[in-house]
């Protein structure tokens, strides 16, 4: 875990650095989407923050921490790019003012260069890619308690796999770019990387990146460690 940015809040001999009555903002492509209320996926009503890992992280906290009174926030958007959280990085994170931020974006930006070959005017290249998510964090992060980047992935063991391949360098330079701003890296496909040397990616999803239940439920399990989520 890279080194956070937010003072912890200790419980024992247990950490927890989301401090208590935080807004937790999680903002991201389909992955993170789930199909969340429009045009805000916040805590009400039921639902609202989709079925993806992002309601698990929520209903966990709840389940844990009943008295600290967390809200998350659920601003994925199906098909989005970091250039989409560019262009909706005012109303979907600056106004709704979360103290904590989640970011998990990349997968379109690597996709879309395999599955629309000739639409290079859609295509986000590494260093625009790096770019990009480095101006929206520095932005940002003045104004947070907590920021956590986690790593686009590829539910792919083979790493020579030319979607897997590139899809590694985007994971690093989110790496990176948590390294610099001395944020918490979540690093997803080392997640799915683990659960691929028991079973077979189908196991988890039939395209490689949506993910069932349980791909969900092992990304909010990692989200969770990174943060100090006392688990008993």
């Amino acid at each position: 875990m890279i080194a956070h940015c937010a003072p912890e809040f200790s419980m024992g001999d247990k950490l927890m650095i989301i401090q208590p009555n935080s807004k937790l903002l999680m903002i991201g492509d389909s992955i993170t989407d789930c199909g969340r209320a429009r045009p805000v996926g916040d805590m009400w009503p039921k639902g609202a923050l989709g079925d993806g890992y992002v309601g698990f992280v929520a209903a966990l906290l709840d389940a844990r921490y009943p008295a600290h009174n967390f809200r998350v926030f659920n601003m994925g958007i199906n098909g989005n790019t970091v250039m989409d959280l560019k262009a909706r990085w005012q109303t979907d994170v600056l106004d709704l003012k979360p103290d904590w931020l989640s970011i998990c974006i990349g997968i379109n930006d690597v996709w879309l260069q395999f599955a629309r070959p000739q639409m290079t005017e859609k295509h986000i290249r590494l260093d625009v890619y790096t770019r990009i998510l480095d101006e929206l964090v520095t932005e940002t992060k003045p104004m947070l308690r907590g920021l956590i980047l986690m790593s686009p992935y590829y539910i792919e063991p083979n790493r020579s796999e030319p979607v897997r391949a590139i899809m590694d360098t985007y994971g690093t330079a989110v790496r990176q770019i948590a390294e610099k701003h001395q944020a918490i890296f979540v690093d997803t496909q080392a997640v799915f990387d683990a659960l691929l040397t028991q079973t077979h990616s189908s196991a988890f999803a039939w395209d490689r990146v949506h993910s069932n239940q349980a791909g969900h439920m092992a990304l909010a399990r990692a989200f969770l460690q990174s943060v100090g989520y006392e688990w008993e």
